[in-house]
């Protein structure tokens, strides 16, 4: 939310809605529909035995194996996982930065350092010591926490839709 918030600022409703929700849920759609659609054609076509037997780390390079282009796409994949994982760190960052700073978004630069090499140590004092057992733990705490969170999520739409169409129709 601060994350949003901060980097929205500016923006118009319209802009916002539309940069925030609409696009990011088209590419997911599209994402989804895609990788979705090969895996069924696999399953379909008793391709997918590779894919079973590969471990979890490699299931979707086995998936794009077979395809067209599969160097390529692999290489994407790999690229597209640095970028989540690097810009959702960049996020965290700030936000905890920000928060640390009292609200001021000019804090400096090597505090926002010291934050992001915090949250790899811990990031990686956690898989040394917990090793397979804690990732797991944490896999399922965040299954288990997906429903009851998507149902806020959804609250928070009918929210934004209801306020939305009260502040068109007073005009604003």
């Amino acid at each position: 939310g601060m994350f949003i918030a901060r980097v929205s600022r500016g923006r118009t409703v319209r802009e916002f809605v539309f940069c925030v929700m609409i696009i990011p849920t088209a590419v997911c759609v599209l994402w989804m529909g895609a990788f979705g659609g090969t895996a069924i054609s696999q399953v379909v076509a008793d391709a997918a035995a590779p894919v079973k037997d590969a471990a979890l780390e490699l299931k979707l390079f086995e998936m794009l194996k077979p395809l067209p282009l599969a160097g390529i796409t692999s290489f994407l994949g790999i690229v597209l996982v640095l970028v989540f994982f690097i810009t959702s760190s960049d996020s965290g960052s700030l936000v905890i930065d920000t928060i640390t700073a009292g609200g001021k978004t000019d804090a400096p630069v090597s505090q926002r350092v010291f934050w992001c090499i915090f949250e790899g140590v811990v990031a990686a004092t956690l898989l040394l010591v917990g090793g397979a057992g804690a990732l797991t733990a944490l896999q399922a705490m965040a299954v288990s926490t997906g429903f009851p969170f998507t149902i806020v999520l959804l609250v928070m739409c009918v929210s934004l839709y209801i306020g939305l169409r009260q502040t068109q129709k007073a005009g604003l």
